[in-house]
């Protein structure tokens, strides 16, 4: 097996994808040691530094099996002080030896953070490859044995690329995390709400009921998966067009074409609070113009432009109907504020849309 150097430094800054520029130099003596790298898990932090490190400390507790297995702590460039919080509370807590925390210059979204640790792992040699890539959410908090009944499922499934969790709140109030990919019936029935139309397109629906055992599904959500090498090698990183959202969905579609499977495992369970860097549980505000954005890139990209329209037409025809049906009835409008409208704005214009990316800062001249 390949002699690996632990590393020295547990924090670095990069504006390239690579973990290698110094931020933080901590002085470690040099350790060798000899393992075959099983499993990285990646963290995505942004703006949420404390939540973040109780999600490493819970993963590093399931992580206890695999005394080889890695964390990498990407903070998607915060500007709050999150990186050095970060870098403090890994050195405090003597997990030097097993995190990294990197700093990507720009916030390019959950794909472009993830895949910013990523690159680096495939671009690795021999057993510095990692066998598979955990993603988990910083407000995520695996459960007892999440993370192995995961690798368990992968080894003793060589043809699945994709395996999630059972996502739970803390209450604990079971998440909708196993989906059908969206279609242009799963449109038209999602906005228009009406149990007689749910019925009739019941095999379109994207949310699954939650499932009572173990079973492959279409797409999972992000805030617990475990991914095969070898499908990343095979299909490519998660695209960065996507901000947030639909980015898994396109992934394990992806994957699926390319012939690798993705399973839901209730063994695996994980604690999730959900939306806590983003702020979209709150339904007081707009609709994000990323949301906007990445719906539209799913459909144009995997499905071509006239079935893009028609989604579009069946979004907003059963969103219509809903909205005369709900206020006859009396009964409260349930999307983000202004959605219909914002949507039919995005999506009915003229010219060139927003990809929902922020601009990146202007970097000083070298």
């Amino acid at each position: 097996m390949l002699s690996r150097r632990a590393l020295e430094p547990t924090c670095f800054a990069s504006g390239s994808g690579t973990l290698g520029i110094l931020a933080c130099d901590r002085n470690r003596p040099r350790l060798e040691a000899k393992v075959d790298l099983k499993l990285l898990t990646i963290i995505l932090n942004y703006k949420t530094a404390e939540m973040t490190t109780r999600s490493i400390e819970a993963a590093l507790r399931e992580l206890a099996p695999y005394p080889d297995a890695r964390v990498v702590v990407v903070d998607n460039d915060s500007q709050d002080g999150s990186f050095k919080q970060l870098c403090d509370a890994v050195e405090e807590r003597g997990w030097s030896d097993r995190v990294s925390v990197v700093a990507s210059e720009y916030n390019g979204g959950f794909a472009y953070g993830n895949n910013f640790a990523i690159r680096p792992a495939l671009e690795a040699t021999g057993d510095d490859k990692p066998d598979y890539i955990y993603l988990l959410n910083s407000d995520a908090f695996p459960d007892e044995d999440c993370i192995r009944k995961l690798v368990e499922f992968l080894d003793e499934h060589p043809k699945v690329g994709i395996a999630g969790s059972y996502v739970h709140g803390p209450e604990p109030v079971p998440h909708k995390t196993a989906f059908r990919f969206h279609s242009i019936p799963s449109e038209f029935e999602y906005q228009l709400g009406l149990g007689v139309v749910t019925k009739l397109l019941k095999k379109y629906l994207v949310a699954l009921p939650l499932p009572e055992e173990t079973r492959q599904v279409d797409w999972l959500a992000g805030a617990s998966m475990l991914i095969r090498r070898e499908v990343l090698e095979d299909i490519g990183l998660l695209d960065e067009t996507y901000f947030l959202y639909y980015e898994e969905t396109d992934f394990c579609l992806r994957a699926r074409r390319a012939g690798w499977t993705t399973w839901y495992v209730v063994e695996s369970s994980v604690t999730h609070v959900g939306s806590a860097s983003t702020g979209l549980k709150d339904k007081s505000v707009p609709t994000p113009t990323f949301w906007f954005a990445s719906r539209r890139h799913y459909f144009l990209k995997n499905h071509g432009r006239l079935y893009l329209w028609l989604a579009n037409l069946a979004y907003v025809v059963g969103g219509a109907l809903r909205r005369v049906h709900w206020r006859a009835v009396g009964r409260p409008e349930f999307d983000a504020k202004h959605h219909l409208r914002d949507f039919l704005k995005y999506n009915f214009r003229l010219g060139p849309v927003p990809d929902g990316h922020p601009h990146r800062r202007p970097t000083a001249a070298k």
